[in-house]
């Protein structure tokens, strides 16, 4: 992308309303625009952020033979009513609307009911099982107090996954599939270093759930944890019985809050049940079909990334997230015609800074827009026959040759 060609600007001032870090700096590099509150548009480099973010859960999930679909997002309230969470005072995070024609659907803030329902034309024999599918797709919940930017908001982008299996071995065994697939996605996501999972409160499912929480100071969560981080409590698990069971003491725990990025429950036939989801064994008898979900909130996953890699001076985006990775500056006549010959080789990996501005203002942009590597192109380099590459995480300055240079030399 050239900057001179694209709509959005930079923005000196964050908006007053935007109080964390990252929230501030992901408007004013305009990657999201505030419709209101809860609410984001995401602009041209937002969205590629949030494809790259696509990209890598969905190569986590397909090694674990998952299958993707989309389901759509306005709900019969039927499902519902027989799980007994289509009453807003069971559910209090609806969205409703009103058919022309008479008659009430709803907005999904989650897709247990209906892919349940769905997963009835398609399971009938234990021949059918095992299986695993996702969606990756806008939620809408009603949310009391929208805050912290895009990690928390009333329309949101999650990635929601559910098996279905016959035995409980068979659902445990992917369910552990399933904690590594979440272990790799968070390593690529660059916070895999501070992102721990949790144990939570299964509430009506199980005795545990597992959350992953990564450690931020803008988190809503606070977490308890020994010293080699190999318990990990949410605090609504945190009693004498708990402590108990997983062989630790009180004042052996540290505390952090922390921001939940994904969660994943073992459901057994809290839906399946209601909703009639069987398969016929192998004598002819039918049996019910265990379930799990598993979710991760995609936009959510933005914030707290902009949060955990940003510093002083903007965003610092982690190799397989950034937009692109390079941030080429072209300085004066030469310098200009050299970048123009770079860009056309590597377009898709590059924002080119072409505009006519002084270098400060270029400068100062690629540090608020956090691209891996800022390389630039002068006039004064030139004659010494130099580049310079900046690694935006580090700061770490080097010169590169300007004789055959290419992008794809940068690697440090």
């Amino acid at each position: 992308m050239r900057f001179s060609e694209t709509f959005v600007k930079t923005l000196r001032v964050a908006p007053k309303d935007e109080t964390a870090r990252g929230a501030q700096y992901l408007s004013r590099a305009s990657f999201i625009h505030k419709e209101l509150a809860g609410v984001y548009d995401y602009l041209p480099l937002g969205l590629k952020v949030l494809d790259n973010i696509k990209r890598i859960i969905r190569d986590e999930l397909n090694k674990i033979g998952c299958q993707e679909v989309l389901l759509s997002t306005l709900q019969n309230p039927e499902p519902w009513k027989l799980t007994d969470r289509w009453d807003i005072e069971k559910m209090d995070v609806w969205f409703k609307t009103e058919l022309a024609a008479g008659g009430e659907l709803g907005l999904a803030p989650t897709h247990e009911e209906p892919i349940t329902e769905l997963m009835k034309a398609y399971i009938s024999s234990y021949k059918d099982l095992p299986v695993a599918v996702y969606q990756i797709q806008t939620k809408f919940r009603n949310e009391l107090r929208a805050k912290s930017g895009v990690m928390r908001t009333r329309e949101f982008i999650m990635k929601d996954l559910y098996n279905f299996a016959r035995t409980e071995v068979e659902h445990e065994e992917f369910y552990h599939k399933a904690e590594k697939a979440y272990k790799a996605i968070y390593d690529r996501l660059g916070i895999g270093q501070d992102t721990y999972q949790t144990f939570a409160s299964g509430g009506v499912f199980s005795k545990y759930s597992h959350e992953f929480q990564t450690i931020t100071e803008v988190g809503e969560d606070t977490i308890y944890f020994n010293a080699d981080k190999t318990v990990v409590l949410n605090e609504e698990v945190v009693n004498d019985e708990v402590l108990a069971e997983m062989g630790v003491k009180r004042e052996e725990l540290q505390t952090a809050k922390a921001a939940e990025v994904g969660n994943i429950f073992t459901l057994k036939t809290k839906y399946s049940g209601p909703l009639g989801l069987q398969y016929t064994d192998k004598d002819g008898k039918k049996q019910p079909v265990l379930m799990g979900c598993y979710g991760i909130g995609v936009s959510r996953l933005m914030g707290v990334i902009a949060e955990k890699t940003s510093d002083d001076k903007g965003l610092a985006w982690p190799t397989e997230v950034a937009p692109y990775k390079y941030y080429l500056a072209a300085i004066g006549e030469n310098g200009t015609r050299m970048a123009n010959d770079l860009y056309r080789g590597m377009s898709e990996e590059v924002l080119y800074d072409d505009r006519d501005v002084r270098p400060g203002e270029k400068f100062a942009d690629s540090e608020l827009l956090g691209l891996p590597y800022r390389v630039v192109i002068s006039d004064r380099g030139l004659e010494k026959n130099e580049i310079e590459v900046i690694k935006r995480t580090t700061g770490e300055k080097r010169i590169f040759s300007s004789e055959n240079f290419s992008l794809k030399d940068i690697d440090f």
